[in-house]
């Protein structure tokens, strides 16, 4: 095996792949090193590198080869591209026709699987037939066809508010990287949050579930919702906590994260963040805020409530039985578990 090329230096890493990294990829993978290994080594996400060792295969006896992936690369970025439902009559046609029917983008996709399974011409993203009617430019669809989408919207609405996007926290750590035991519950200690919201997002209560458990904790946040509130807040709830109640926490991609560093240092608990809208990977934590809307109900000044109320609240959730728990409470299982541990149960639960 030739000599292993140096190791990519941290920091601030371009966007795409550069050829050292290729290189690096190349070395890493022929070693017999994982995707996750490789992608902590760049200092890179295992998305990354899942796809790029999918682009740059030729064929199975030869593997992953750090000139070939560069040169698909390179062939990628070259501008300007042809839209694909431009290129493709038979295809634009047909996306035309399903559009004038009523059918959604992910429909007519998922659909031309189903209608042409052999024929790998007839493909288009869903994401492409929105850009192709939207994006000035493109010039593949009729722009006239955007009013039989069910939005009937001629231009595209963005779910995010102007001024938050994607990758403003620092140094986040994705869901991906996090620990294969959080995801059967049966390992206690890891934690999912989030903040509930009252009238014009202007105050919060933010909520922590124990995963394994269902036990709840309640932030109080009487001074709002920024980061630093946040911080002190969920330091103080966790401090009591024995250190095999504090494991991960998962949270999504709010800015009142902002400080989430100094949060895993002072309660020494590791701290990922969700893909963006994409609740469903904090699913304990998301009924849980459900369930707190008969007690803090929307368009509500949440600032007004007392600390003293929210910790009756936690206590009436922990409290209910649960069937997966064999009809036992958050409460008696957290109990059991500090007993087990040989831990005193007598700790502050309560923001």
């Amino acid at each position: 095996m030739p000599a292993a090329p140096p190791a990519i230096e941290p920091g601030d890493l371009p966007p795409r792949l550069s050829f050292d990294e290729r290189e690096r990829i190349a070395y890493l993978k022929a070693a017999g090193h994982g995707v996750r290994e490789i992608a902590r080594d760049l200092n890179r996400s295992p998305s990354t590198i899942s796809r790029e060792l999918s682009r740059g295969v030729v064929r199975a006896r030869t593997g992953y080869l750090a000139s070939v992936a560069q040169a698909g690369a390179e062939n990628r970025a070259r501008r300007p591209k042809v839209a694909l439902l431009a290129s493709n009559d038979r295809l634009r046609e047909h996306v035309q026709q399903r559009l004038i029917d009523k059918d959604s983008p992910e429909q007519i996709s998922q659909r031309l699987v189903v209608d042409f399974p052999d024929d790998q011409e007839m493909r288009v993203s869903h994401e492409t037939i929105y850009q192709s009617l939207y994006v000035q430019g493109r010039g593949a669809l009729r722009r006239e066809l955007s009013v039989c989408l069910r939005t009937g919207r001629a231009l595209r609405k963005t779910r995010r508010k102007a001024g938050r996007r994607r990758g403003q926290i620092p140094n986040m750590v994705n869901i991906s990287e996090r620990p294969p035991e959080v995801e059967d519950r049966a390992v206690p200690g890891h934690w999912e949050g989030d903040l509930i919201s009252g009238a014009d997002n202007k105050s919060a209560i933010g909520t922590l579930v124990e995963r394994s458990t269902g036990f709840v904790i309640l932030l109080h946040l009487p001074d709002g919702r920024g980061a630093e509130a946040v911080q002190e807040a969920m330091v103080a709830a966790m401090a009591d906590l024995p250190a095999t109640l504090r494991r991960t926490l998962t949270w999504d991609q709010g800015q009142e994260m902002a400080n989430h560093a100094k949060i895993a240092a002072a309660t020494d608990v590791d701290i990922y963040f969700c893909d963006p809208h994409s609740p469903w990977q904090r699913g304990s934590n998301e009924n849980t805020n459900g369930l707190l809307r008969q007690y803090f109900p929307k368009g509500t000044d949440l600032s007004g409530y007392h600390r003293d109320y929210l910790t009756f609240v936690a206590d009436q959730l922990n409290r209910r039985p649960r069937k997966r728990h064999a009809w036992h409470t958050p409460a008696e299982e957290l109990a059991r578990l500090l007993s087990e541990q040989q831990k005193p149960p007598g700790v502050a639960l309560t923001g």
